[in-house]
């Protein structure tokens, strides 16, 4: 099959280049190179169709998406913080690139997987969160991916076949600041002997998914006969901040205690993932536990560097 990825070059992105290719699919990614980097690619970059651009170019997505079978749409904006500074910029990636991407699949007939995202509800109402759960945005990023959804519930009235899924925090091999960015601050912080610094009391709880795990959805996603439908992709467990950043303290043999900073604006207190629609509709199932695997990560020290560059 072709498929094209767009933001190809960052965490996510390249990660599913790697696992397409495995597959035998010819690919094409398309990224700015805002935040993606070239060196993600690693040597998928010549085995790929690589093409230095933006999704707000419509007659570049035109020229590269006219052929393909399917399009994974990973490219964004995508820090909560930047966005009340950058909103309009935000909404101009954000909603617009994907709506040019959801107009060339009404035109020219190719599915679409995007990137949703958990911040779409806001501080839930009732934990764990499901798919139909009210929608409660607190942050200008936030409010792009809920623009996003109701963008592709109305390209599926048109008969798009588009699939949103929502990622709760992503983590794993060269992760980025935006996406479960705490695991990346705590251990360089850890690296270095340093107290990892805590926004808030720490009592704040996360959903943390491993990026293979977020890539085995999308390609379920793709495959799957779902036409149109948004997804939970998390765990279905939790760890707080505090405890995340005892364990990675524990981990390198450090005897020293987290610190304290003021909280975030637009940061949410808890999430959960209510994955049950998921493991019913795209027969998917995580498999990466948080805790076991930042124990192996920090104990072998091999890729340490792949997650804090």
């Amino acid at each position: 099959m072709k498929y094209a990825v767009t933001g190809g070059a960052g965490f996510i992105g390249s990660h599913l280049i790697r696992s397409l290719l495995a597959e035998g699919h010819a690919i094409t990614a398309i990224d700015n190179l805002n935040t993606g980097k070239l060196e993600n690619l690693g040597d998928s970059i010549d085995k790929i169709n690589f093409i230095q651009g933006d999704i707000r170019d419509t007659k570049l997505l035109m020229d590269s998406l006219r052929n393909v079978d399917g399009v994974f749409h990973e490219a964004a904006l995508a820090s909560v913080q930047e966005s009340f500074s950058k909103a309009q910029e935000y909404n101009d990636v954000n909603v617009g690139g994907t709506e040019n991407i959801l107009r060339l699949a009404k035109e020219f007939g190719f599915k679409v997987v995007y990137a949703s995202s958990s911040s779409v509800y806001g501080n839930p109402a009732k934990i764990p969160i499901n798919e139909g759960d009210p929608k409660n945005p607190i942050n200008p990023y936030a409010q792009t991916k809920l623009d996003d959804e109701g963008l592709a519930v109305r390209y599926a009235k048109e008969g798009v076949r588009v699939i949103g899924l929502r990622y709760f925090n992503v983590f794993g091999e060269r992760q980025s600041q935006t996406y479960a960015g705490v695991i990346k601050k705590f251990i360089k912080k850890a690296r270095c002997g340093e107290p990892p610094v805590i926004n808030g009391d720490g009592t704040q709880t996360r959903d943390f998914v491993h990026v293979s795990d977020v890539v085995q959805a999308n390609i379920l996603a793709m495959k799957s006969s779902v036409n149109h439908e948004f997804f939970n992709i998390g765990t279905g467990t939790t760890i707080s901040v505090l405890e995340l950043a005892n364990l990675i303290i524990e981990a390198f043999g450090l005897s020293i205690k987290p610190v304290h900073g003021p909280e975030l604006p637009g940061d949410v207190r808890i999430t959960k993932a209510n994955i049950d629609l998921a493991k019913r509709l795209l027969s998917w199932q995580p498999k990466v536990e948080i805790r076991q695997w930042l124990r192996r990560v920090i104990a072998e020290r091999t890729n340490l560097d792949l997650i804090t560059d």
